[in-house]
């Protein structure tokens, strides 16, 4: 059996199908088109079931790549933040993530880790500046997509990622995926 080079495997990764089901989320972008579009993608499910992703910039395969690295880290070894926390940190988190309706019972993921950590994950120079500085923007990027779930005549609104935080002093890495 031949062990993986990396900590976790990306041979499939699992996450919330409405992301792989949009068309046109995440694309190939020519150069420079990330300053001159925007991102606006709505897929209609039928039966009154729709969900948009909006942001200030498209969604390329880049960034799919750092989105997949970040669910396979927070699978096997991230923390799961479930419903009724035991620590303080814990509920003060899950205040941030504001859940309403049904995502009040999901657990969220959420990822502790680096940016050398994510370089290596998805297979990236581990040691170099400019695609750990690439890994942050696409993180950022990430962070910035809005989504609005639509049921019936229930609306509610998202961030891609509910929270980013990092540190750049020690390469520290912080990121709660939405429930």
């Amino acid at each position: 059996m031949v062990k993986p080079k990396n900590k976790h495997s990306l041979s499939h990764v699992r996450h919330d199908p409405a992301h792989c089901l949009a068309p046109g989320l995440f694309r190939a972008l020519k150069r420079g088109e990330r300053k001159r579009s925007k991102l606006d993608v709505t897929y209609d499910y039928g039966d009154g079931k729709r969900i948009e992703f909006s942001g200030p910039e498209p969604l390329g395969a880049d960034d799919l790549r750092i989105l997949q690295g970040l669910v396979a880290m927070a699978g096997p070894n991230g923390l799961v933040l479930g419903p009724e926390p035991k620590t303080e940190g814990g509920r003060q988190l899950r205040l941030f993530l504001e859940p309403k309706w049904e995502a009040v019972t999901a657990d969220a993921m959420v990822v502790k880790g680096s940016y050398r950590a994510l370089a290596k994950e998805i297979g990236a120079e581990v040691d170099s500046g400019g695609a750990l500085k690439h890994i942050q923007d696409c993180i950022e990027r990430l962070w910035k997509v809005s989504i609005i779930a639509q049921n019936g005549r229930k609306r509610q609104g998202f961030r891609l990622l509910s929270e980013y935080a990092s540190d750049e002093a020690d390469g520290r890495l912080y990121v709660a995926l939405t429930p």
